[in-house]
């Protein structure tokens, strides 16, 4: 058993509890309030009957326990914000799925098609309120210093997760975006909860202010260069592996990172892409050859390696401990070496 299978063998119980504890529905609460959390969480049906759905791979809590671990050598102080950020994680998706029009999530109907989207909203609306409110319930009493910089952090991270979305949802309507400008917005959907969740474990562990620092950086390069390897696989991958429909970004026009390169260096698929029939086999094959040809391939690659490495570099510079670093260095190796 290597260290990161260990590592969710030990902790992954523990973030389900704490998770558990902070959904838990207190007395007389209307029972379609929390039933709705609880589904989207793959914890119910939606008939509130317990289920084994895909819960997700609870990446962001299992970092902040282990970087607290590999600070301290305990992962157990971090275990409020470990469960606040798993929170905001599933409230950013929750909305998300509303404002991409998303019919499912791992496999099962999203929750604004069961309940529609003005119940989805206000149950995104208890998932925010319910991570802030995580810290405190799950913190020691006397941790009130710890629990406001924690909480500030938090705050600070849900700023740049809507500023992301918003860029996002910008870009679908906007002609001309920058590669400069996509990676921006990732800055903030992907790579600031990665950099609060091992910021977060540090600061539990009673990092010095520095410390702290490098490994939000860590956490920074890692969802900088996961996104950057997601992007590469959702057109370039092996259906049988990632588990999407081939070309995915394609089929729907995504403005990711290959494709902006593309754009901006191949009149002709521009042009593919201003035409407004919808994507056919024969179209996606020649965006995808246009897109090998002005080298966009190679290009997200490189930057996903060059976002590896960087990744690599904080955490070297962290030093953390045996047992839970070799786990954030396997968790490294899992998830930016990854075929899916």
């Amino acid at each position: 058993m290597n260290a990161l299978t260990a590592a969710f063998d030990r902790y992954l119980p523990v973030i389900e509890d704490d998770l558990q504890m902070a959904l838990d529905p207190p007395p007389g609460s209307p029972p379609l309030f929390y039933r709705m959390l609880r589904y989207h969480m793959g914890w119910v049906d939606p008939e509130g009957r317990p289920a084994g759905a895909e819960r997700g791979k609870r990446i962001r809590p299992l970092l902040c326990l282990l970087v607290c671990e590999a600070v301290c050598g305990n992962g157990d102080p971090a275990r409020a914000p470990a469960a606040a950020v798993e929170l905001i994680h599933n409230f950013s998706l929750l909305h998300d799925d509303i404002q991409d029009r998303s019919p499912t999530r791992r496999g099962r109907p999203t929750v604004w098609t069961v309940w529609g989207e003005p119940q989805a909203i206000n149950a995104g609306d208890a998932l925010f309120t319910l991570a802030h409110l995580a810290i405190p319930r799950l913190l020691p009493a006397d941790a009130n210093p710890l629990a406001a910089r924690m909480l500030t952090i938090l705050d600070e991270t849900c700023l740049a997760l809507t500023r992301g979305q918003h860029l996002d949802i910008s870009f679908e309507s906007q002609e001309d975006v920058s590669v400069e400008a996509y990676l921006d917005m990732i800055e903030g959907k992907t790579a600031a909860l990665l950099g609060a969740a091992a910021h977060l474990g540090a600061l539990a562990a009673g990092a010095e202010r520095e410390k702290q620092e490098t490994y939000r950086q860590f956490g920074r390069h890692l969802g900088l260069a996961f996104q950057a390897l997601d992007d590469v696989l959702d057109i370039w991958g092996d259906p049988a592996m990632t588990g999407k429909q081939a070309a995915i970004d394609i089929h729907q026009r995504k403005k990711s990172l290959p494709v902006l390169y593309g754009l901006a260096r191949s009149a002709e698929l521009r042009a593919l892409y201003a035409d407004p029939a919808p994507f056919d086999a024969d179209m996606v094959r020649r965006a995808i050859a246009l897109l090998d040809s002005a080298g966009a391939r190679e290009y997200a690659e490189k930057l996903a390696r060059e976002y590896s490495e960087q990744t690599i570099q904080h955490l070297d510079e962290a030093a953390p401990r045996a047992g839970a670093g070799q786990a954030l260095y396997d968790l490294v190796e899992r998830l930016l070496h990854r075929r899916h």
